[in-house]
């Protein structure tokens, strides 16, 4: 069965993210009010299609706000859908593009004090409509899945209701990821999910996230679209050959890159939501023809030629520009 999509809300909740062509997604037009009825838009134009899944986080600017907002406009109950959220960045941005020399747009900090001021923050914003909290970007060297503190009272949410996550970024996912299975209290697994980076390009956390999967845990994929570079976005020359095979079979399919790479996404067989993270109606609805692509063995070895070395994949990403 294939994974279902849902809503990543990165690009849609901020002014600046590092998607290519985020600026132009947005009409340069980064007011509170013009962003949060784009933000709706997109969440509307999704509920539309069948999508049931949302994913916001502390440091996305706006976008726990937004959704929330949304969801009480509409009417939604608990029941309707799904929402997951994210703590340990702090948004700094001060709602800019391009923030000052040595000004960070989001700061990390894996700390009980930073989990309990956000955890009450969106609680506050969406109540009982919170099914997940995440871990945002838990790496080995933040340390924060050897913090006591923080685990216990992570494990208190669970007790009281709310699953319990994270998402990993980076070459050591898989590390990490093996790491967090194996973490316990009294004899039960404390993680519900895990949300990791898997696109056409980077593929390297496939056998631990299968591995997630068998112990019982939800995985979430996120960046299927690679920030945009699995997009016709993307004219850097290092990827004419990636840019050959996905207009080759474009082509056959009479598709687009992005439903291609989103639909690779979905037919893992150990996946169980695939994120969308578009910032206009049209892109989103160009993502969701991914479920309208008929997937086969031939089609999978094909683009596995594209992918990369998890090293030069990262390299590449922390050299995108905030737009």
């Amino acid at each position: 069965m294939a994974a279902t999509i849902g809503i990543g809300l990165a690009a849609l909740g901020r002014p600046g993210y590092i998607n290519l062509g985020h600026a132009q997604d947005l009409g340069a037009d980064y007011s509170v009010a013009a962003m949060q009825e784009n933000a709706h838009a997109v969440l509307d134009a999704a509920w539309r299609q069948g999508v049931r899944y949302f994913d916001a986080a502390r440091s996305y600017g706006r976008a726990e706000e937004f959704l929330a907002c949304w969801i009480r406009d509409r009417g939604f109950s608990a029941d309707d859908l799904r929402v997951g959220s994210k703590w340990g960045y702090t948004y700094t941005a001060d709602w800019a593009v391009d923030v000052p020399g040595g000004t960070e747009h989001e700061v990390k900090e894996h700390s009980l004090a930073n989990l309990q001021q956000q955890y009450a923050i969106s609680q506050r914003h969406f109540g009982d409509h919170l099914n997940l909290y995440q871990i945002h970007s838990a790496t080995l060297d933040s340390g924060v899945l050897d913090n006591a503190p923080v685990l216990k009272r992570l494990n208190e949410m669970k007790q009281a209701g709310v699953e319990i996550g994270l998402s990993v970024s980076g070459e050591r996912q898989s590390e990490v990821i093996e790491k967090a299975i194996g973490i316990e209290f009294d004899g039960v697994r404390l993680f519900d999910s895990v949300q990791a980076t898997w696109n056409l390009l980077e593929r390297s956390a496939e056998a631990a996230l299968a591995i997630a999967a068998e112990a019982g845990l939800s995985v979430i994929i996120k960046e299927s679209l690679a920030n945009g570079r699995l997009t016709t976005r993307n004219e850097a020359d290092s990827f004419a050959g990636g840019r050959d095979v996905l207009n080759s079979v474009a082509k056959e399919l009479d598709a687009t890159w992005d439903a291609i790479a989103i639909a690779a996404a979905m037919k893992l067989p150990w996946a169980t939501t695939v994120l969308s993270g578009a910032a206009s109606v049209t892109h989103l609805d160009s993502n969701m023809n991914a479920r309208d692509i008929v997937w086969t063995e031939a089609l999978a070895q094909q683009l596995e030629t594209i992918a990369q070395p998890a090293e030069e994949y990262w390299r590449q990403r922390s050299d995108l520009a905030w737009n």
